[in-house]
């Protein structure tokens, strides 16, 4: 399988923005329900446990990543449904993340930023959200996963290219 890849890297003040995009015939609040709710993220990223609101650190398992680690993730902002921020650490560092959602005539756009104050690993980072959000696409129409070889490191050169 081949896929295009669809990350953009966008120069910031403090870094850049790596913004992929996915649409969907759905309202926002449906697409919202999607990447908020635990029963659903278990679909395509991973469940997640605790009192999630702005301001609070909930634990997210990821898995579709060896060994399915929990780690936490401290929700920056919620504003349902139009805006998620949140922020983790991890072994590959920090990560500041946006879900954005916009509705227009029953389509959602939904667009993944990461804010990234460095682009040395975007060949690992950009195939890999690429794959999330096919993930996505496939837990939201029902069709087979995607498999994470048709990404990395097929897509690898091409997001080393947009730094």
């Amino acid at each position: 399988m081949t896929l295009e890849p669809t990350g953009r890297l966008i120069p910031t003040p403090t870094g850049h923005d790596l913004i992929l995009t996915r649409s969907y015939r759905a309202s926002a609040d449906d697409v919202w329900a999607s990447v908020t709710e635990p029963e659903r993220t278990a679909r395509w990223f991973g469940p997640w446990r605790g009192q999630a609101a702005a301001g609070r650190t909930v634990e997210v398992q990821m898995v579709f990543e060896e060994s399915a680690p929990w780690c936490p993730l401290r929700i920056e902002a919620c504003e349902p449904p139009r805006r998620l921020a949140v922020s983790m650490e991890d072994e590959a560092g920090s990560w500041s993340l946006e879900l954005l959602l916009a509705e227009n005539d029953g389509t959602t756009e939904l667009r993944l930023v990461q804010h990234l104050a460095s682009t040395e690993h975007l060949g690992e980072t950009g195939p890999g959200w690429e794959y999330y959000l096919d993930m996505l696409t496939a837990a939201r129409t029902g069709a087979p996963r995607p498999d994470f070889e048709d990404y990395y490191p097929a897509q690898k050169a091409y997001f080393e290219s947009l730094a």
